[in-house]
């Protein structure tokens, strides 16, 4: 418990850290960022830029007022008024990608992380074997194209070519979401293929990582104990060395799920899935402000989220990080 609550008032002290730079950052950008949104628009209306600058939190009061308004602000989630979606609140919009997000990037991580494992298991206890030599080495050669270009290649083949998937957004622009099964059916077609991509980017890293685990699990003194003991292997196989072999994997998991909400920035580009990588480059390209410092502060709490359960999970699984 003395361990949980340590590490829970690191991550405390991150998002605060995090707060604090999101409410910096642009007040240290050169210039007024009011102006430079309005000034892409043609001639500057001092009224609009006071507004605009208002809007932004950009007011005339000392720093420190400022910073705690922000800070009881953004505690609560109110991040503003999205400039591109007025006059829809920040976290309206990105709650709205959120679950795209989550759909997509959870549920390409879940099954590369289970597919991944397995494979490195089975190989490292058939070392040498088919399995071993031949599928980790090809999927770390997949993995090693950028996701994006796989994404390219997959919607020129795959979509343009062979119309076996469609070719952009979430679900056809024909239906209305709702809890009916041509929508469900519609969303699962559509995000096959951005999935299939994003497995396959992600499998060479977890066979590989799993598979070097295993090997020196494997050479461990209580393996041969569990062996001499006339154990099935399928019994010291998973509850004895993959169990431990399983603790670098899920450590590693946390961080790759914390990142899910950022790390599929280019590939919701080129599906044009409406998730938060979509809606960021959107807030970019529109000087979108507020979206921006909201996106930036829902990525950084799902990293240490993510993280915190992690740690959670590290306890139950190792009794040594319990002990200390």
């Amino acid at each position: 418990m003395r361990y949980i609550l340590r590490r829970l008032g690191f991550y405390l002290l991150a998002f605060w850290a995090a707060i604090t730079l999101d409410f910096f950052l642009p007040r240290l950008l050169p210039g007024d960022p009011a102006a430079t949104i309005l000034g892409s628009g043609g001639q500057l209306d001092p009224s609009q830029v006071q507004a605009l600058r208002e809007a932004l939190g950009l007011t005339d009061q000392p720093l420190i007022l400022q910073y705690f308004t922000y800070l009881t602000h953004a505690i609560r989630g109110d991040f503003g008024i999205s400039f591109s979606n007025f006059p829809v609140p920040v976290i309206t919009v990105i709650l709205t990608g959120l679950w795209w997000t989550l759909l997509l990037g959870g549920s390409s991580v879940i099954i590369s992380f289970i597919i991944g494992n397995l494979i490195g298991i089975f190989g490292s206890w058939r070392r040498g074997g088919a399995v071993d030599s031949f599928v980790p080495p090809l999927l770390v050669l997949v993995g090693a194209f950028p996701p994006f270009f796989l994404g390219l290649c997959a919607i020129y083949l795959l979509a343009f070519q062979l119309h076996w998937f469609p070719t952009r957004h979430a679900y056809e622009d024909t239906l209305v979401p709702g809890f009916d099964p041509a929508f469900f059916g519609s969303v699962i077609t559509h995000m096959l293929l951005p999935v299939i991509v994003l497995v396959l980017s992600q499998l060479g890293g977890w066979a590989l990582g799993m598979r070097n685990t295993m090997v020196s699990v494997l050479a461990e003194d209580y393996i041969t104990m569990a062996e001499a003991k006339g154990l099935t292997q399928n019994r010291i196989m998973f509850r004895y060395a993959a169990r431990n072999a399983m603790l670098p994997s899920v450590t590693a998991f946390g961080i790759v799920l914390g990142f899910v909400l950022s790390g599929q920035l280019l590939i919701e580009q080129i599906f044009s899935y409406p998730g938060l990588g979509f809606l960021l480059i959107s807030a970019v390209q529109k000087l979108d402000y507020p979206l921006m410092q909201g996106l930036f502060l829902m990525i950084t709490f799902a990293v240490l989220v993510a993280n915190f359960i992690v740690d959670i999970v590290y306890t139950r699984l190792d009794p040594r990080v319990r002990a200390g």
